[in-house]
C-alpha cells in the first residue's frame, strides 16, 4: 500500500505544474533547468549505485543485461511511435510524432498527445517505482522523489498549450490528473509479476534501470542543458550526491 502510496505521488505531481501555471505563470528556465538536473543525478544515482547491482545479485549477468536493453527499448519504442510533448525552455513546447494523431481541432490534438503519450510514458515510470520498492524502500522513495520532481514541468508542458488554447482549468486538472494516474498503473502491474521468482525481480530492476538511464540521456539531460547548463549541472550533480549518500 505504500508503494502506491508514493506512485501516487510522483505519477499525479503533474498536477503541480497546473498549479504553478495557474498561480504563478510560467517559471524560469533556471528553475525548469535545476528540476530536471536534479531528476536526472537521482535516476542515475539510483540506476547505477542500486538497481543494477541488486538486479546482479539476485538474477545474472545475462539477465540483468537484457532487462536493462529492455527497459531502454521500451522508451525509446514510446519514443518512436507514440506522440508525446516536452519542454525545450520555459515557453516553448516540443512536440514529436503529432501526425499519428488524426484530429483536426489542434487543441483536441494536444489533448490527445497527452493522454497518449505521457500517459504511456508514466506506465514504466511507474514500473520503476515498484522495482525500486521491491529492493528497499530508500530506493523507491528516492525513485519516487525523483520522478514527481520530472513531472512538474510535464504539467507544465501539457498546461500551457491547452491553457491558451482556451481550455479551462478544471479540464486541465482532470487531463493531468489521468495522464498521471498511469504511474500508479504501472506501480500496481509491477507488483503483481515481482512476485514470480527472484529472477524475474533481478530482470525488473535491471528493467527499471535501463527505462530511467533512457529517460535521462534523452529527455532529461538534453532539455536541462538546452534551458541553461549551468543550473543543469548543479541539479544533476546535487542529485547524484544526495542518491549516493543516502544508498
Amino acid at each position: 500500500m505504500e508503494t502506491l502510496l508514493y506512485s501516487f505521488f510522483a505519477g499525479t505531481s503533474t498536477v503541480i505544474g497546473v498549479f504553478v501555471l495557474m498561480i504563478f505563470g510560467e517559471p524560469g528556465n533556471k528553475t525548469l533547468a535545476s528540476l530536471l538536473g536534479f531528476a536526472a543525478g537521482i535516476m542515475l544515482a539510483i540506476s547505477v549505485f542500486e538497481l543494477m547491482p541488486e538486479a546482479l545479485l539476485l538474477g545474472s549477468m545475462t539477465i540483468t543485461v537484457i532487462g536493462f536493453l529492455l527497459g531502454a527499448l521500451m522508451m525509446w519504442s514510446l519514443d518512436k511511435f507514440v506522440p508525446h510533448s516536452h519542454l525545450s525552455s520555459a515557453d516553448h513546447l516540443d512536440v514529436e510524432n503529432p501526425e499519428r494523431i488524426h484530429v483536426e481541432n489542434p487543441i483536441l490534438r494536444t489533448g490527445y498527445l497527452i493522454l497518449f503519450g505521457i500517459a504511456l510514458h508514466n506506465l514504466p515510470e511507474g514500473l520503476a517505482i515498484g522495482a525500486g520498492f521491491e529492493s528497499s524502500p530508500e530506493v523507491g522513495i528516492l525513485i519516487a522523489v525523483a520522478i514527481a520532481f520530472h513531472n512538474i514541468p510535464e504539467g507544465l508542458a501539457i498546461a500551457g498549450p491547452l491553457k491558451a488554447g482556451g481550455i479551462d482549468n478544471l479540464r486541465l486538472l482532470i487531463f493531468t490528473l489521468i495522464a498521471g494516474l498511469m504511474t500508479p498503473l504501472g506501480t500496481l502491474i509491477g507488483m503483481a509479476i515481482f512476485n514470480i521468482s527472484s529472477t524475474f525481480v533481478g530482470g525488473s530492476l535491471a528493467f527499471a534501470a535501463g527505462a530511467m538511464v533512457y529517460i535521462v540521456n534523452d529527455e532529461l539531460v538534453p532539455q536541462s542543458n538546452h534551458m541553461h547548463s549551468h543550473f543543469a549541472n548543479a541539479g544533476m550533480m546535487a542529485g547524484l550526491l544526495i542518491g549516493f549518500g543516502i544508498l
